[in-house]
């Protein structure tokens, strides 16, 4: 069978992930998930562009689990070109895979000519299949058969049955807004970062919907930090706004003139003003649980950027209203202990408190100078106070300039990916 060069697919498999190329050149990553390996869903989505152009398509893979070529029909079924199968030495080897070779362009009609012998008309083809579609568990069973003889599936690893599970969990949504609250009492230990990251592993895998929120009345730096949008606005402008965005008539859409999306991490950032002194900017009980009230109807995730002053009515609500509560700290024995102090701190203030804390991520970031040694003495010290510790190398990405998922190294963004997982498990 030969395919036209435009109607070739592309894969690049590495690990649980791999970059697919469609017929018409975009680019998309694939993930592997618990239900479904990277080779299947690499098959899963070439169908899907062979239904598209209703055609034929040639799927041209290659990287960790070597290079094959395999067509794919529009109905499913998957083969070797024709012009590569005398390198099998039995074709029957195939199983329960058929085969298919497209007739020549004189044979394909399915409606029988006219004869002179015949009266009647010719009955038409019909457009419908006859007999069900084959299932999903049907049509694995015959393309694993002939994956496995092509050497294109191997058995699955511990480690990419974790990420994989790692990224159904943040992936997930839920009924009803959730929120997890980034904090520590002290300055520069890394709340801004992770607030972004965790916004963008959530809003990447899970597909929008997500809002980092400066909860900040101390020159929060979450907007400096992240892009800007179409509007200038902050907290306040949308607190002014509360009871429109509200009212029965509001549309989704007008959240937007609020907040400031990010592109390409596919969240929205809510800004405080670091221009503003904090008293001109600070939040008290009744007008935080208002913006909550805004914020819960456009929104399915919330990750909040505290401030310092863990007095703050804001700081003292926002730890009321969620779910969950993540810790940076830096490997400086300064990030730590204020780390842990706030443990204590919440342990002594009430029940609920108390269990935040008991059931907290703490995220150890390794700074420049710090060996993983270093990071690793930390995490321990952590591990029997809190539910989780995960660990997260240095990257220059994340020391300054603008956040973004993709200018991290490879190792960093799974770390990400862990932490958010971590902290996602519970909600």
């Amino acid at each position: 069978m030969t395919i036209a060069a435009n109607l070739r697919v592309y894969a690049t498999v590495t690990g649980p992930a791999a970059t697919f190329v469609g017929y018409d050149g975009q680019r998309e990553s694939l993930v592997a998930t618990t239900a479904e390996d990277i080779r299947s869903t690499v098959m899963r989505r070439a169908t899907e562009e062979a239904r598209k152009v209703g055609a034929p398509l040639e799927l041209v893979t290659d990287g960790d689990r070597g290079e094959h070529r395999l067509v794919i029909t529009a109905d499913g079924a998957i083969t070797r070109p024709l012009d590569d199968l005398h390198h099998l030495d039995d074709v029957d080897d195939l199983g329960d895979v058929d085969v298919i070779e497209t007739p020549p362009p004189e044979q394909t009609s399915t409606i029988a000519p006219p004869t002179e012998e015949s009266t009647d008309a010719a009955p038409r083809a019909t457009f419908i299949a006859t007999g069900p579609a084959p299932t999903a568990a049907e049509r694995r069973t015959g393309f694993r058969a002939l994956m496995l003889r092509l050497g294109f599936l191997a058995t699955t690893s511990d480690a990419e049955t974790a990420r994989a599970e790692a990224v159904r969990t943040v992936s997930q949504h839920w009924a009803g807004c959730r929120s997890i609250a980034v904090v520590n009492g002290k300055g520069g230990v890394g709340k801004t970062i992770t607030t972004a990251m965790l916004a963008a592993v959530y809003g990447r895998y899970g597909g929008g919907n997500v809002l980092a929120w400066d909860n900040n009345d101390t020159r929060g730096t979450l907007g400096w930090r992240t892009e800007t949008g179409r509007y200038d606005t902050t907290i306040r402008d949308l607190l002014a706004r509360a009871d429109e965005l509200l009212a029965s008539g509001a549309s989704v859409s007008d959240i937007a003139a609020f907040v400031h999306h990010q592109s390409a991490d596919r969240y929205d950032v809510l800004r405080s003003n670091p221009e503003l002194l904090a008293v001109h900017q600070r939040i008290a009980q009744a007008e935080f649980d208002r913006l909550l009230q805004v914020i819960a109807r456009y929104y399915r995730l919330v990750i909040f950027d505290s401030g310092n002053d863990e007095s703050a009515d804001r700081w003292l609500r926002m730890v009321d209203s969620s779910a969950q509560l993540v810790i940076p700290t830096l490997t400086a024995p300064e990030s730590a202990e204020s780390a842990a102090l706030l443990l204590d701190a919440l342990h002594a203030r009430d029940h609920r408190s108390s269990a935040l804390a008991g059931n907290a991520v703490v995220v150890v970031t390794q700074s420049e100078r710090s060996s993983m040694h270093d990071v690793r003495a930390i995490a321990d010290r952590f591990a029997p106070l809190v539910r989780t510790v995960e660990i997260v190398p240095f990257d220059p990405a994340l020391k300054s300039g603008p956040l973004r998922h993709d200018s991290l190294r490879p190792a960093t963004r799974e770390a990400w990916l862990r932490v958010a997982a971590a902290a996602a498990s519970e909600l």
